[in-house]
């Protein structure tokens, strides 16, 4: 049933990104180009997701645990730390660069999006280099080896 739940969640995600828009890489550049053609409509989309993401936290806080776990399962560090920041400004400068963001970039893959063909493959490079660079002293966090 979890199996079951978690592809329904995924399917009704990626359709709602590309009804809104978010898997077409013109549409989140004209959003991003504030002193271009700028799109505001993503933001609504993404206020949106707020309103119902605010909403949704409230309810599910109100339970012990998860319908199919025997507890949640949160982040242990609540620091703002220079890889965190490193990661969001990689993150906002290849969603800049690329009109991508992950789960849009899966989405599109399958409508054959030539961007996200290209977009892809280098994220995944990506995400193995930071792997890779954690052990870096200049990417970890003060006080850790």
């Amino acid at each position: 049933m979890r199996h079951l739940l978690g592809f329904a969640s995924g399917l009704l995600f990626g359709l709602g990104l590309v009804l809104s828009g978010m898997a077409n890489p013109a549409k989140v550049l004209n959003f991003l180009d504030i002193v271009g053609p700028w799109d505001p409509s993503l933001g609504f989309v993404m206020g949106g997701a707020l309103l119902v993401t605010f909403l949704g936290y409230r309810l599910v806080w109100r339970k012990s645990a998860p319908v199919f776990s025997d507890r949640f399962d949160l982040p242990s560090s609540t620091q703002i730390d220079r890889p965190l920041v490193l990661g969001a400004a990689l993150f906002g400068i290849g969603w800049g660069i690329g009109g991508f963001c992950p789960g849009p970039a899966w989405v599109a893959l399958p409508l054959l999006a030539p961007g996200a063909i290209v977009f892809l493959p280098m994220m995944l490079i990506g995400l193995w280099l930071g792997e890779k660079g954690k052990n870096l002293s200049t990417l970890s966090p003060k006080g850790t080896p």
